[in-house]
């Protein structure tokens, strides 16, 4: 019955983080074959060179078909550059793509399809950084006026562990804004034969802003002239500028789907609460809506209680019914190792509570772990598709 297969994998959960917490050392059981799991990995320009010339994503590909991947998540879309030739982003703001000197005289959009595809691999293209852009960018100095403010009128935010980083967010409230990045996103489902698109957590808004004077003054307009709340968390203002990121959401879906039905609408948030109460993002809703064909959380934790904790929240639980959903696990960062025996174990506790598969953060991390991650992936394996589409 399948409330008894339910039951067996939580507990063989729960009692592989009990062990691993007392400090035991479990062996790595011989994997079984899993006809519909997603095994993916994100591939970006951030501290990694994977994507910087064709040789090198024709190595990476080689290796993640050799390893039993199925879904690999390109990053397109980075500090307020396309990283692909776009006549949108050209049009829009004088800038075709990154000037990065490694990206100019070719298309890694286009490379990393074909050759994706020639090794059985799907291939999703990942919006990484949303409505950021660098303050510097192209876009934010053209058009300042796209850019949001917090209360005291900053709109910056400063990231890195050098704080090298500074970043500012496009109003999603603002009309075109929103064209803006339905067209990027609809460009690459006209132009590329890609298997689906993927947006973050960055596709969203920080709870802080929202206090531009062209937010104020729609606020106002809705509002018989009250301003908004001190209280950047305050629940009314938060669910009326979270409504524009949802408006967008269905702009971007409807685009997508009249140009290529069948393309994969993804999405890779923090978990529900967080990702609602810190960027206005209510996910939780989209799936309702129909707007998203697969979810890959990211739970991103170094504790496997934690970990397990965030698995067995209810309204994952719930929504795996009708979209595939799937954990993102972190294998490591410029700053920061993550031993093969914590991605392990989060791989061996996401399967056996019962999620549709795992994508990895990030290529470059996987390191030099390639008998580990082979003992993972032992046969190869489809990815899950889309169990149903709500009214």
């Amino acid at each position: 019955m399948k409330w008894i297969k339910s039951l067996v994998f939580i507990c063989s959960g729960l009692a592989i983080a009990l062990l691993l917490n007392l400090g035991l050392n479990l062996p790595m059981m011989g994997q079984p074959v899993i006809p519909n799991e997603l095994r993916g990995v994100w591939m970006t320009n951030v501290d990694s060179d994977v994507l910087l010339s064709r040789a090198n994503l024709e190595k990476a590909i080689d290796r993640l078909q050799r390893l039993n991947f199925n879904t690999i998540y390109p990053t397109i879309w980075h500090e307020g550059y396309t990283l692909y030739p776009s006549a949108v982003a050209a049009n829009s703001f004088g800038q075709a793509i990154r000037p990065d000197p490694q990206l100019q005289g070719r298309d890694m959009l286009a490379e990393t399809v074909e050759m994706g595809h020639k090794a059985g691999l799907s291939v999703i293209p990942w919006f990484e950084f949303g409505l950021m852009s660098e303050e510097v960018a192209s876009l934010s100095k053209k058009y300042p006026q796209w850019l949001t403010t917090r209360k005291d009128g900053s709109s910056v935010f400063v990231y890195g562990d050098r704080g090298q980083h500074r970043f500012v967010w496009l109003n999603p409230l603002r009309p075109e804004v929103q064209n803006l990045i339905v067209d990027l996103i609809v460009e690459v489902v006209t132009k590329y034969d890609v298997d689906g698109i993927q947006l973050d957590d960055h596709f969203g808004l920080p709870a802080e802003l929202g206090y531009d004077d062209y937010t104020i003054a729609l606020y106002q307009k809705d509002h018989n002239g009250k301003l908004p709340p001190d209280n950047p968390k305050d629940a009314e203002w938060t669910k009326w500028r979270s409504q524009f990121i949802t408006d967008l959401m269905v702009k971007v879906a409807n685009g997508v789907r009249a140009v290529k039905p069948k393309c994969i609408i993804s999405l890779s948030p923090n978990p529900r609460d967080f990702a609602y109460e810190n960027y206005l993002q209510d996910w939780h809703q989209w799936v309702k809506m129909g707007l998203l064909d697969e979810l890959v959380i990211q739970v991103y934790r170094s504790d496997l209680a934690g970990f397990q904790k965030e698995l067995m929240r209810p309204e994952l639980l719930e929504i795996r019914k009708t979209v595939p959903v799937n954990i993102g696990i972190l294998t490591g960062l410029r700053t920061q190792n993550v031993e093969m025996s914590q991605i392990e174990a989060q791989v061996q506790v996401t399967r056996n509570t019962g999620f549709q598969g795992f994508s990895f953060f990030f290529y470059e991390t996987l390191g030099n772990r390639d008998q580990a991650f082979q003992a993972l992936l032992t046969a190869k394996s489809d990815r899950p598709t889309r169990k149903a589409q709500l009214p």
